[in-house]
């Protein structure tokens, strides 16, 4: 038994976490009071813990601390946060690694309390941060001078204080539960017990608490596990956004006005957001105004499902489902209402995705040829879900750009596809970047280090010098018509090569307009369409 926690106890309650709340995953699901996707509280809160505990698993240093552990999953858990629960908690254990090495496990659990109290914009009593609170105070009260027993206080407070949250929080007690975040929470500190104590004895409090009304009584039915209809905002919208303390300050307040259950955590630079709202293009726009909003998660709220029917996309929706490699290309899918996923994704990822946006009419565009396949794959498994998807062949972030310009929600979504389509291929792409290896193409044979410009995918110029090329690509791809030229300028680019393309442009060819974005794309310095 310890008397202090070190880092192999840490290590240990990470691992033991993941399994206690992979045990009680389902029940914890069955406590959520919206029957809809944003309810799996077991499921969310699973996937965010194993995220921290892969991501304490890479801290390798000579002379770890508690402290150093906890904050590696204190980040794994916030970028793989899922849901309400899986924010709070992200921030709870932020707040338990910043005051665990200094000041000692009771001390940091008041402060991982005040954490997670500070990441809620509108604090409600009855859920998990009343049960953090409680359970921190009781830990604190006991004055005990080993961590062990004062755990143990803990422990047992948060049960009871699980046990109190119907009565805090009406719409518990109205569906015969106690608070599912809370139930979660409880698990973790019974976790932390056993990693302490090796003593196994998780919670005994009830899931449900049966509730039974005068019409209960007469119909003779036991409505204990029946959920009211959920009639909040219509969409959870969750992502991670890169923005200043200024920034994130302006972006609660819009956020706060436009819906509700809004939970902001991390820090100082990375942030994880979380708000239900009836707009959430106006809840991506306020990101978009606050900084570099990624990794965005929308999921429609609303449509109704019994709890144990699976879960089902919502007919009427439609969504775009996008893959960005570089930021300024993912900021620019975005503000078009699109879904981005990171660059190079897998199947699962692509499906995940899809299935996030609540929708049961999705249109994937892959912005590299190299994806079509997998998105397609997606594809095929959305089906088996009950949500129709359909591939856009697009192989260049231009021709996305293109086609969610025509995006037109009062067609017939198979019209729509085909709009999105024909635009996509109205678009001539080129892209251009420097040769890997030596080859031998239609344009001649290049060698490691030449600068090549590719035209759908062909080699079709070789050079020693970006600039030259890049003017020669325009003047060759314009040649055979164009009136719009979009150029999407990579990390790599030159300051002075964009000055140098607008100048040439506007001298050969004076008709033609130009628009340049910055996409911060790798590898390539220059991304061009031609319309």
């Amino acid at each position: 038994m310890l008397e202090v926690l070190d880092v192999a106890a840490v290590r240990r309650w990470s691992s033991l976490a993941v399994a206690v709340v992979g045990r009680q995953e389902h029940a914890l699901n069955q406590l959520n009071v919206y029957p809809v996707p944003d309810g799996d509280t077991g499921t969310n809160l699973l996937l965010t813990l194993t995220a921290a505990h892969h991501a304490q698993v890479d801290v390798l240093t000579d002379d770890p601390t508690p402290g150093s552990v906890l904050r590696a999953m204190a980040r794994g858990a916030l970028l793989g946060a899922r849901g309400n629960s899986g924010v709070i908690t992200a921030q709870w254990l932020s707040g338990l690694a910043d005051g665990v090495d200094d000041d000692g496990l009771v001390p940091a659990l008041d402060a991982a309390a005040t954490s997670a109290y500070a990441a809620v914009a509108r604090p409600v009593e009855g859920t998990i941060l009343t049960v953090a609170r409680d359970a921190a105070k009781a830990a604190a009260g006991c004055q005990a001078e080993d961590c062990v027993t004062a755990v143990r206080e803990a422990v047992l407070e948060a049960r009871r204080a699980l046990a109190r949250t119907p009565e805090q929080l009406p719409v518990l007690a109205t569906a015969g539960v106690v608070d599912a975040g809370g139930h979660g929470l409880v698990l973790l500190l019974e976790a932390l017990l056993e990693a302490l104590t090796g003593e196994h004895d998780e919670s005994q409090v009830p899931g449900v608490v049966v509730t039974v009304t005068d019409d209960d009584e007469h119909s003779g039915h036991d409505h204990a596990h029946v959920r009211p209809a959920y009639r909040g905002p219509a969409y959870e919208v969750q992502f991670l956004i890169d923005t200043g303390a200024g920034e994130i300050a302006a972006l609660r307040e819009t956020l706060d006005r436009l819906g509700d259950s809004l939970v902001v955590v991390g820090g100082p630079a990375t942030w994880r957001v979380h708000v239900h709202v009836d707009d959430a293009g106006a809840a991506v726009e306020a990101g978009l105004a606050a900084g570099r909003p990624y990794q965005i998660q929308i999921t429609h709220l609303t449509s109704p499902t019994a709890e144990h029917a699976p879960r089902r996309p919502d007919p009427t929706a439609r969504a775009v489902v996008v893959t960005a490699a570089g930021e300024g290309i993912e900021e620019l899918l975005t503000a078009e209402g699109a879904v981005a996923v990171p660059a190079n994704p897998s199947t699962a990822e692509v499906l995940d995705a899809i299935l996030a946006t609540g929708a049961g009419r999705v249109a994937v565009v892959p912005t590299d040829g190299n994806l079509r396949a997998v998105a397609q794959a997606a594809a095929d498994e959305a089906f088996g879900e009950g949500v129709k998807v359909r591939v856009i062949p697009t192989r260049s972030p231009v021709q996305a750009l293109a086609a969610l310009a025509v995006r037109d929600s009062s067609r017939r979504f198979e019209d729509d596809v085909i709009a999105m389509a024909e635009a996509a291929g109205a678009c001539r792409s080129a892209e251009v970047t420097w040769a890997s290896r030596e080859a031998l193409t239609v344009a001649g044979r290049c060698r490691p280090g030449d600068v090549i410009a590719l035209i759908e995918g062909e080699v079709n110029l070789i050079g020693d010098d970006l600039r030259t090329v890049c003017v020669e690509l325009l003047d060759r791809m314009l040649a055979s018509g164009g009136e719009l030229v979009t150029l999407i300028v990579g990390a790599q680019a030159p300051q002075e090569l964009v000055p140098a393309l607008n100048a040439h442009v506007a001298a050969r060819w004076p008709f033609v307009e130009i628009h340049v974005y910055d996409g911060g794309q790798p590898h390539y310095p220059l991304l061009v369409g031609v319309e």
